[in-house]
């Protein structure tokens, strides 16, 4: 196992799935959140600039650690190496093949 572990996180954020790479990842004191930390955004050439990551990168500029509600999370997986960051658009009624985990008490029935 590599002594520094790159993660991808894919989560839902207001009508969007963002796709980050960090070097941290926890279980927040926070209860229902998930503790990332460590960004990593590729070092690429100047001359080529992704507006994906572009936004990725102001968007998280100054941050050191971001707590994301676990309900939002699609997926994590553990990678060799960096990837491209990615932001994708999720148009209002658009079918998607994933759903969001049901949180919260369920009622009993007649209520």
């Amino acid at each position: 196992m590599p002594s520094n572990p790159i993660f991808k996180v894919i989560f839902y954020n207001q009508n969007q799935v963002f796709e980050i790479f960090v070097r941290g990842i926890f279980q927040s004191d926070m209860y229902g959140f998930v503790e990332v930390e460590e960004f990593v955004f590729g070092e690429r050439s100047q001359l080529v600039v992704d507006p994906s990551e572009e936004k990725l990168k102001n968007e998280f500029a100054g941050v050191k650690r971001s707590y994301i509600p676990a309900h939002s999370i699609v997926r994590i997986d553990e990678v060799e190496s960096e990837g491209m960051p990615k932001v994708i658009d999720v148009k209002p009624g658009e079918k998607s093949n994933t759903i969001s985990y049901p949180f919260g008490k369920p009622k009993p029935p007649g209520e």
